[in-house]
């Protein structure tokens, strides 16, 4: 069993794993307790009332947050002529085609995210047994599929995260930095949690949300209330 670090000893100790606490107190409680060296990530985990393994329920989409994550992220583009000068001006890390393809092949993936103009798919489909497991695969339902690459770029990097529902049930992401203010949290929690409310598929009988924790890197997870 891995050993606990006194830090965070110190942390579940004071801890009520039976309270459901405010938003507000959660996110308090979390970023006293977030004294690691590093600028810790806050993580919002949701447990849906859901069955992944029908089609309808397996959420995924794309959120974009008030404040940003806090995290840099590296754009990879699979665009040609106009549309590669465009994503270039608009800030992309990489931008190619068949040699993008080939860097993908040779293991070389020096980014987070990746963006594909339309006509790129059947070139992008080849290195996508390479993308698709690393969650690189641009899919139109995130918009990272699109003629409007410059837009696309702008959103990844401004803040835009992902949900997707994992086998348990549960969509989990990080909406911020330790380092952010209290309300900055508080605004990204509500905004990613509204995102997958909206999302509910219609065939989910009884209630949707089953519980919500906000934690952060090296602490633990609190539970908030639902109807917040």
């Amino acid at each position: 069993m891995a050993k606990v670090g006194k830090r965070l000893k110190s942390a579940v100790q004071s801890l009520d794993r039976n309270k459901v606490y405010s938003l507000a107190d959660a996110v308090k409680f979390i970023k006293e307790r977030a004294t690691a060296k590093f600028d810790e990530t806050i993580e919002v985990a949701i447990n849906l009332n859901v069955d992944p393994r029908k089609a309808d329920q397996n959420l995924r989409g794309v959120v974009q947050l008030p404040h940003g994550t806090g995290k840099t992220y590296r754009v990879a583009v699979f665009a040609k002529g106009p549309k590669a000068e465009e994503a270039l001006k608009a800030g992309a890390d990489i931008v190619g085609a068949e040699d993008l393809m080939e860097k993908i092949q040779a293991g070389d993936m020096p980014f987070d995210r990746c963006i594909a103009t339309p006509d790129m798919m059947g070139l992008v489909g080849r290195v996508g047994k390479i993308l698709g497991p690393r969650g690189l695969m641009p899919n139109p339902k995130l918009g990272t599929v699109t003629m409007d690459v410059a837009e696309a770029i702008k959103s990844v990097k401004g803040g835009q995260v992902e949900y997707r529902t994992e086998k348990a049930g549960i969509v989990h992401a990080g909406i911020g930095k330790a380092s952010f203010k209290e309300q900055a949290i508080l605004e990204n929690v509500k905004s990613y949690v509204d995102a997958v409310i909206k999302a509910k598929p219609t065939g989910v009988k009884g209630s949707y949300l089953k519980s919500l924790s906000l934690s952060s890197t090296m602490g633990p997870a609190v539970k908030f209330e639902i109807s917040e």
